[in-house]
């Protein structure tokens, strides 16, 4: 519902910033990928285009961000169009964040019980891990961090979320990661 009434707000916004994204990048200003979403199910995740063409490597996308892109990477303005996502029933606004399907189907046990919710825009993991990009760039090895840190603590972090869920404490991580 609150999306119903966000999306007509931030529309006009979004259109210029997927305008000016399109100039910045040469390329269409939208992203869109695969995420597993509630019950495993596959979807179309938007964001704005941040990064140049070419190959991207996890732990040195900053490097692959034009410098608007960056800043659109830091402020979470790349995010906006996920308000679609949430419009049409894909996410909520506070979850878990959705994986790519290589991470996803890595979930085990009770560790499925993330796939139980819809995936958020925001939620504890994302806010904890608000410079993850920052915290890759300086290990060694990114992607093997990533995998046995990162996406290990950020499981336990949205098993605790879904587990103790409450509207006030979605209120909560909302304000925080608008402040």
């Amino acid at each position: 519902m609150l999306s119903v009434i966000l999306l007509p707000i931030f529309i006009i916004p979004i259109i210029i910033l997927v305008l000016i994204a399109t100039l910045d990048t040469k390329q269409y200003g939208v992203f869109s990928q695969l995420r597993v979403g509630q019950h495993g199910r596959l979807f179309k995740i938007y964001k704005l285009r941040t990064l140049k063409k070419g190959r991207h490597d996890l732990g040195h996308l900053n490097r692959s961000a034009t410098r608007l892109g960056e800043f659109f990477r830091n402020t979470k303005i790349d995010e906006l169009p996920q308000l679609f996502n949430v419009l049409i029933g894909d996410m909520s606004f506070v979850g878990p964040r959705p994986d790519i399907q290589g991470f996803a189907d890595k979930l085990m046990a009770d560790d499925r019980i993330i796939l139980n919710v819809k995936p958020g825009i925001t939620g504890p993991a994302t806010l904890k891990y608000r410079d993850e990009e920052t915290i890759l760039s300086k290990q060694f090895d990114p992607e093997t961090y990533n995998r046995t840190i990162i996406w290990i603590d950020k499981v336990e972090i949205n098993k605790k979320y879904v587990q103790n869920w409450s509207f006030y404490l979605d209120l909560n991580f909302i304000i925080k990661s608008i402040t």
